[in-house]
C-alpha cells in the first residue's frame, strides 16, 4: 500500500509531520482532515504492505485479515449495509495500525468504489483469489457468503502449510544437530588426539590419518570454506530468481522420488480448492482457471493449467483439457471431474477432492517424516561413530606404539 509523508498544521497552528498509509493521495488528504489537520505538504514515498504505527512497521498477519473477513460476512448476513459494516469494524478495532488499514478500505467504499476494487489496491493483504471471489459475490448478490468462503479457504490453506512446516521441523533440527556435532569433533576433539598420536611417531591406521587430515583441512580453511559456500549460495539464489533458473529448480524438485510427488500433490490440492471455491462463488470457469493457475505456485505446473485453459476456450470440457497433462492430474481426478461436469456438481467435487488429497498428503508427510527421522539418526550415528572409531583405533594398539 502507498506510504505518504506529510506536513500539516494542527488546531494550534503548529507544523507537525508524520507518515500514513492510504490507497491514494485523495484518501490521504481526507484522513488528515478527519484528524483535524490542515495539510501543508504530502508526498508518496513508496509502497508498503505493512501497517505503520509510531514509526514502526508492524506486519498484518493473515489471521487478522481472516478475522476481518468473517466479521464483515457476519454483519452483512445480519442485514447491515456494507459501508455501515465497515464503519462498525473500524470502530471496534483496538489496534491503531489495523484501524488505519480498514479505515482506508472503508473510505474507498464510501467514495463509490466496489469492495473488490478497494481490496485490489492492497495486493499484499488480499490475493487475486480473494478479489475475484468478492467481485463475484458483489455481482451475484451473495457477498456475505463469498467473504465466508474466503475466510474458510485461507484458514484451510494456513492449516495445510502449518502441517507441512511442522512435519519438516524435526528432520531439519536433526540435520542441524548432526552438522554441529561433526564440526565440533573435527575442530576441537580430533586436534587434541592428533597431537597425542604425533608424539609416538608411529604409523597410524588409514582411517585415523584420513580423519586427521580432514580435521586439519577444516581447522585451517574453515572460514574460507564457509565464505566459499556462502558465495555459492548467494550466487545460486540470484540464478534461481531468474525465470530460467526457477524452472530448472522446479524441474529438479519435481523429479525427486519423494519430494516431487509431495510438491505435485500440494499444488493439486491448491488448484482443486481454489477452482472449486471460485466456481462455488459464481466466478466463470475461464476466470476461475486463470486465478487457480497462479495459485498453483510452480511455473511448470502452471504451464499445464495454461494448456488446459486453451483447450477449454476452444470448446473442450474441463476433464478433457486436464487429460492432456496426466503427469499433474491423476486418472482418478480426471474421471471424477468428468462425472462432476455432467452432473453439474463440479465446484463441490473439486472441494471434496481437495479435502481427500489433503488427508492423503498429511498421511504421506507423516510417513515421510517417519522414514527421514531414523535415516538422519542413523547418518548422525554413522558419522560420529566413524570418527570415534577412527580416533580410538590407535589407542587399542597404544602398547605397540609405545614400544
Amino acid at each position: 500500500m502507498p506510504v505518504f509523508n506529510y506536513q500539516a498544521l494542527n488546531q494550534e497552528g503548529e507544523v507537525i509531520s508524520g507518515r500514513l498509509l492510504a490507497g491514494n493521495q485523495s484518501v490521504a488528504l481526507e484522513q488528515l482532515r478527519q484528524q483535524g489537520l490542515r495539510p501543508v505538504e504530502i508526498k508518496e514515498t513508496g509502497t508498503e504492505v505493512d501497517t505503520i504505527s509510531g514509526g514502526k512497521v508492524i506486519p498484518i498477519k493473515r489471521v487478522q485479515v481472516e478475522v476481518f473477513l468473517r466479521q464483515l460476512a457476519n454483519l452483512l448476513t445480519a442485514g447491515v449495509p456494507l459501508s455501515k459494516a465497515l464503519e462498525i469494524i473500524t470502530q471496534e478495532i483496538s489496534s491503531p495500525s489495523l484501524r488505519q488499514e480498514w479505515t482506508a478500505i472503508r473510505d474507498e467504499v464510501v467514495a463509490g468504489s466496489s469492495l473488490a476494487a478497494a481490496f485490489s489496491r492492497w495486493p499484499g493483504l488480499f490475493s487475486r483469489i480473494c478479489v475475484a471471489m468478492v467481485h463475484a459475490g458483489e455481482t451475484g448478490g451473495f457477498l456475505n457468503q463469498a467473504l465466508e468462503q474466503i475466510a474458510d479457504f485461507q484458514e484451510r490453506e494456513q492449516d495445510l502449510k502449518g502441517r507441512v512446516k511442522a512435519a519438516l521441523i524435526y528432520p531439519c533440527l536433526l540435520a542441524f544437530l548432526a552438522t554441529g556435532v561433526m564440526i565440533f569433533l573435527l575442530v576441537f576433539f580430533i586436534p587434541r588426539f592428533s597431537s597425542l598420536f604425533a608424539e609416538f611417531g608411529a604409523s597410524l591406521p588409514v582411517l585415523t590419518r584420513m580423519i586427521i587430515k580432514l580435521s586439519r583441512l577444516v581447522f585451517r580453511y574453515g572460514f574460507l570454506l564457509i565464505a566459499v559456500i556462502a558465495l555459492l549460495v548467494i550466487s545460486l539464489q540470484r540464478v534461481l530468481t531468474t525465470e530460467k533458473g526457477r524452472r530448472i529448480k522446479e524441474k529438479i524438485l519435481l523429479q525427486l522420488p519423494l519430494w516431487g510427488t509431495t510438491v505435485s500433490q500440494f499444488a493439486l490440492i491448491r488448484f482443486c480448492r481454489v477452482l472449486g471455491t471460485l466456481l462455488a462463488a459464481g466466478v466463470p470457469l475461464i476466470a476461475a482457471l486463470n486465478v487457480a493457475r497462479e495459485a498453483v505456485g510452480y511455473s511448470l505446473l502452471s504451464d499445464s493449467v495454461e494448456k488446459t485453459i486453451s483447450q477449454v476456450k476452444s470448446g473442450s470440457s474441463l476433464a478433457r483439457g486436464l487429460a492432456q497433462e496426466e503427469k499433474f492430474f491423476p486418472l482418478t481426478v480426471l474421471e471424477m471431474v468428468a462425472v462432476a461436469e455432467e452432473s453439474g456438481r463440479l465446484d463441490r467435487e473439486l472441494i471434496r477432492l481437495a479435502d481427500t488429497y489433503e488427508k492423503e498428503l498429511d498421511r504421506k508427510l507423516r510417513a515421510l517424516v517417519a522414514i527421514i527421522e531414523p535415516l538422519l539418526l542413523f547418518l548422525m550415528a554413522g558419522i560420529v561413530g566413524t570418527i570415534v572409531i577412527g580416533m580410538l583405533l590407535p589407542v587399542f594398539t597404544l602398547q605397540e606404539l609405545i614400544r
